[in-house]
């Protein structure tokens, strides 16, 4: 009869202090920029894949940089900065895919009554796609800002047998060891992100 008491008090203590944990801040209603100018053209660059991809959807991944703008969870104190993701749309130029999107695409504004919630880019990229079976890349603000390319490695094997692969995703690898000796089981994407190019 005890060990029964002490495990419905140890749920129910479970179920306090998990609800005290819960977020209560509403999501806000964002809003996109009517005049955005910081334009960015994002390019990725396919080198040595089988065959070519069926499809490609993209991505821009924004967040809010000043989380003090943001109020506190109740119990836990901490900020949870919101996020917004959108569509970003590529063009084919062979092996070279060109997309394009804005730093500055979401709108500052006061959304919690704490001071203005500033946006930035968090990161870009996209998903390639082979009979249903997605390799997925990305570059990160920081490569963005600096205007760096970053180069991704697939294996040769999984886009080959992706017929098999269902739903799958390959996230991919950098440049490692067993890469650089075995050059011939991949292939690469580079991505890159320049400010203001047309």
């Amino acid at each position: 009869m005890l060990n029964r008491l002490t495990a419905v008090l140890l749920f129910s203590l479970t179920l306090i202090t998990s609800g005290c944990g819960a977020s209560t801040m509403k999501t806000p209603d964002i809003k996109q920029n009517p005049n955005p100018k910081m334009r960015y053209e994002i390019t990725m660059t396919v080198n040595g894949a089988p065959e070519p991809f069926d499809s490609i959807n993209g991505y821009a991944v924004y967040e809010v940089v000043n989380d003090a703008c943001v109020p506190l969870q109740p119990g836990s104190g901490a900020r949870l900065a919101p996020e917004k993701s959108l569509p970003l749309e590529f063009t084919r130029q062979g092996n070279v895919f060109k997309g394009a999107f804005y730093a500055d695409q979401l709108q500052d504004e006061d959304y919690f009554g704490l001071g203005v919630c500033h946006w930035g880019i968090a990161s870009a990229g996209a998903n390639p796609k082979v009979h249903n079976y997605s390799f997925d890349l990305g570059i990160t603000t920081d490569a963005i800002r600096a205007g760096k390319s970053e180069v991704i490695y697939f294996t040769k094997k999984a886009f080959l047998e992706a017929a098999s692969h269902g739903g799958d995703h390959d996230g991919g690898t950098v440049r490692t060891d067993y890469v650089a000796q075995h050059p011939q089981e991949f292939f690469s994407i580079t991505i890159e992100a320049r400010e203001g190019v047309k």
